[in-house]
């Protein structure tokens, strides 16, 4: 079973800080680099360097808003990364019974 991953988007999304803005893009329906330092422990420059990461990945897209652009998640985007965690949480979990299956197995034989 195969599952097509796209790396540099589980490299953007693995990430603890950027999975914290996606969360406060997503609750408060956008945001700039300045209001989501505010609620990080990082600096603007920082925000605004995993936003750059966000956006090459398509996850956020940014407006101009006066001085400023205002973030907002792409939701379509967002949805192809959980439908590929959910794909890559299947393989695992069938790889996972496959190994229970043959342990058991193992174990059945020994036991005889």
């Amino acid at each position: 079973m195969s599952v097509g991953v796209d790396d540099d988007l589980w490299s953007a999304v693995g990430d603890p800080t950027r999975r914290r803005m996606l969360d406060l893009l997503l609750a408060d329906g956008g945001g700039t680099a300045t209001t989501l330092s505010e609620q990080l422990p990082v600096t603007r420059q920082a925000v605004a360097k995993h936003l750059g990461v966000l956006g090459r990945v398509g996850l956020v897209h940014g407006t101009p808003a006066g001085r400023e652009r205002r973030y907002e998640v792409d939701e379509a985007q967002l949805a192809r990364a959980v439908a590929q965690l959910s794909a890559v949480g299947a393989t695992w979990d069938a790889r996972l019974r496959r190994i229970k299956r043959i342990a058991e197995a193992i174990q059945r034989d020994q036991q005889s």
